[in-house]
């Protein structure tokens, strides 16, 4: 069975993708940081046995290493290296820095530019032609863009056209895959995410970004102030494109056995969720009613209200939005996929959450 190599293997994306590897006897390698309060190998076992799902799997074929991502070779001893490369591996770049402020900004770009150049130049000196290379990048890369974001490179472009340091950054870094693979014959490809949320049949979601961020700080804002009604500075008819873990991993896995693969990949939902039910659905669960006004400034709010905008910096600059994804290229891999997020499967991902939240405090 093929040996796939990943680092960051202990985000949320790549924690799953190690998981449903390892129940389809697939060798992997894990690259995951040690840091003051665990080892690499304790990092990694916590958060898979968060998941729920492949109960009963075998472990025997996974490994895991301990990484530096921008130091060179990763600071792993050039026979570890040979030993982890071997054979025709698949490497998965998921490693990143998610921060997105403007005080932030040399972290983000040296570890999502540095990194994945470092990456790059680590899996080139010691693979084979045949192994492949797979940066997972965002298709908020597309940035402020109006009308498609297509399966195709885009210029880099200054950080007026971009929403944060993060999506500049993932922008940037695609740019240097695409170098590699122009100059260096790098077997190198692209896997744009929209969204990723939770389990679109179990409900069982442990992302805390995106919707389910702003999910937490209202929840935090209705534990200290309940009932209450709020006004909040979003568009209810703009929208969030969400996709489900198990769809992401579906796709991952299709991705592996294919022998020949475009050079960028979207994984989005085919349809996209409105701001409107978002919000609705919170507000059944939740002790808050909130009014959404686009229009909405932050001189013209209460306290309270000011109280949450300030806990939205990140989320804000997705609340009006409405952006088409080209995905011509996933539905030729992956063709119809059964695990689309709908009204139900998201409420039960909130109920879920919020659950998750309350127990927290008890």
């Amino acid at each position: 069975m093929k040996k796939v190599i990943i680092n960051g293997a202990n985000g949320y994306v790549a924690s799953h993708f190690v998981k449903k590897l390892l129940s389809q006897n697939y060798e992997v390698i894990a690259l995951v940081r040690d840091n003051n309060r665990a080892t690499s190998m304790d990092r990694m076992i916590e958060v898979l046995s968060e998941i729920d799902d492949y109960k009963g799997v075998n472990y025997s074929k996974l490994k895991v290493y301990s990484y530096s991502l921008l130091e060179e070779n990763f600071s792993i001893p050039t026979e570890q290296l040979e030993e982890i490369y071997s054979g025709n591996p698949d490497f998965f770049h998921f490693a990143a820095c998610l921060k997105y402020a403007a005080k932030d900004k040399g972290e983000i770009f040296e570890t999502n530019n540095d990194g994945v150049e470092n990456s790059i130049k680590t899996f080139l000196k010691y693979t084979r032609p045949a192994s492949r290379f797979f940066f997972i990048g965002t298709v908020y890369s597309c940035g402020n863009m109006n009308g498609l974001f297509e399966e195709i490179f885009y210029d880099n472009e200054d950080i007026t056209a971009f929403r944060n340091y993060y999506e500049q950054s993932k922008r940037f870094a695609e740019n240097i895959v695409k170098k590699y693979i122009e100059q260096h014959n790098l077997n190198g490809y692209i896997i744009r995410l929209s969204q990723v949320v939770g389990n679109n049949k179990s409900g069982v979601t442990i992302t805390n970004y995106g919707v389910f961020d702003f999910v937490k700080r209202i929840n935090g804002f209705c534990n200290k102030y309940p009932n209450e009604t709020v006004r909040i500075s979003i568009d209810s008819e703009s929208t969030q494109n969400l996709i489900s873990i198990n769809n992401v991993i579906d796709c991952l896995m299709k991705v592996l056995i294919e022998h020949e693969l475009p050079l960028i990949i979207h994984f989005v939902g085919r349809n996209s969720i409105k701001n409107d039910n978002i919000i609705k659905h919170i507000c059944k669960i939740l002790p808050i009613n909130i009014i959404q006004n686009k229009a909405l400034e932050t001189v013209n709010m209460n306290n309270k209200e000011k109280l949450i905008a300030i806990g939205m910096k990140f989320t804000s600059g997705y609340t009006s939005t409405n952006i088409l994804f080209d995905s011509k290229n996933r539905d030729e891999i992956t063709g119809i996929c059964e695990n689309e997020i709908t009204e139900q499967s998201l409420y039960k991902m909130l109920e879920y959450y919020i659950g998750k939240l309350q127990k927290r405090l008890l």
